[in-house]
């Protein structure tokens, strides 16, 4: 039976090659079984491990997630290659089945306290010798890239707090602008985010493991940051488009467009060219009172709610049903027209701070909540 020792061990070693390949080292959106069954084992472990239920508990158990993805994509390439080239040594040679793990090991690790003069089984102790440091060293040039493209994509969530609050939402960031006056700023950040969505489209996707990475902060999301300024820009363009910036039609367009090419990466179906009309999540009544809270902070609407419904529907139905999937597969933060979780949690509005002005001339618009900073915040009244 020693040939079947062999095939197996050098199948296991084939598969543990192309994972690695796959994974590592091929710069394209390549479906890596490996990645997504550590997801899903670790996620559902972690979700068993938050105690209560509650978002916060989620968030802090998720945390851990993509440290222990990346340890154990390494403990299983190099576990892989142990068990393969100690299938190996079993079949070219003599020894028992501890012994050939043993010299696997001894190889594989460069640790050389077992291996013989025996010629025939140099080649496959060099072979198991020169394969743990290269696995190992293209798991350590891999966090620099990872690490890197996490950085650029935590910056703008972090620049958009300001102008749409925590967790983002769509149309605070339109109120935002109109309320304090910066609404010239809104092309600059549509070109922001396109340019991100864009970036997050190529890297998400080839590196489907950076969908785990968390910010830093427990209300902020890449996957709701995206789906903030592409509702944003759906509002503007269906409000008021002869005044909407042409910037808003890009960024809509580049972000529908990353969030597919991440949905392919990760192998979950989505209708390519939605019809206009197909029914969406979103319901009327909340896209009414959305409209009527940015109206009130000072926004010149051109159409009526119900006249700009079908347009805002138009544009939505392009990226809700995967952005919603996204939203729950990263367990994000539940954040207002963001869908559902698989935790117990209902949406949550984003924080805006007091308009404290000197001899109390202050804007309307804001109501009390105490935010997590310290100071008087609080959040939209049709946030939920």
């Amino acid at each position: 039976m020693k040939w079947i020792s062999g095939v197996a061990g050098t199948l296991l070693l084939v598969v543990v090659l192309v994972s690695v390949l796959r994974t590592l080292v091929v710069p394209r959106g390549l479906y890596s079984s490996l990645v997504i069954r550590w997801w899903r084992s670790l996620r559902l472990l972690l979700r068993l491990a938050a105690p209560g239920g509650s978002y916060s508990a989620h968030d802090r158990a998720q945390t851990w997630l993509a440290p222990l993805m990346l340890v154990g994509m390494l403990a299983t390439w190099l576990g892989g290659a142990l068990l393969g080239f100690g299938l190996l040594l079993h079949a070219v040679s003599t020894l028992t089945w501890t012994n050939a793990v043993r010299e696997a090991g001894s190889s594989l690790f460069t640790l050389g306290f077992a291996s013989g003069d025996r010629l025939h089984l140099s080649v496959v102790d060099f072979l198991a010798a020169a394969t743990g440091p290269v696995v190992i060293a293209l798991q350590i040039a891999y966090l620099p890239t990872l690490y890197a493209a996490y950085n650029r994509r935590e910056l703008e969530v972090t620049l958009l707090q300001s102008r749409a609050g925590e967790p983002a939402w769509g149309p605070e960031i339109l109120a935002r602008q109109w309320l304090v006056d910066t609404e010239t700023a809104l092309p600059e950040l549509y070109r922001a985010w396109e340019r991100l969505a864009s970036d997050i489209g190529e890297s998400h996707s080839t590196y489907p493991i950076l969908l785990t990475f968390r910010s830093p902060r427990p209300y902020r999301s890449w996957i709701v940051g995206l789906v903030a300024v592409m509702d944003a820009a759906a509002m503007q363009l269906s409000l008021a488009p002869s005044s909407a910036p042409p910037e808003a039609r890009l960024v809509l367009r580049a972000g529908f467009t990353a969030l597919r090419d991440v949905a392919r990466a990760l192998r979950f179906g989505f209708d390519t060219d939605p019809n206009p009309d197909a029914p969406i999540q979103l319901t009327f009544a909340e896209f009414e009172a959305a409209v009527a809270m940015t109206e009130a902070a000072g926004f010149p609407a051109e159409r009526s709610a119900k006249q700009a419904w079908p347009h805002f529907h138009g544009w939505r139905v392009n990226y809700e049903a995967i952005a919603y999937e996204l939203c729950r597969r990263c367990d994000a933060v539940p954040a207002v027209w963001t869908g559902p979780r698989d935790f117990a949690a209902g949406p949550v509005g984003p924080l805006r701070p007091m308009d404290r002005r000197p001899g109390g001339e202050g804007r309307s618009g804001s109501e009390g909540h105490s935010g997590s900073e310290g100071r008087p915040e609080q959040r939209p009244p049709s946030a939920g």
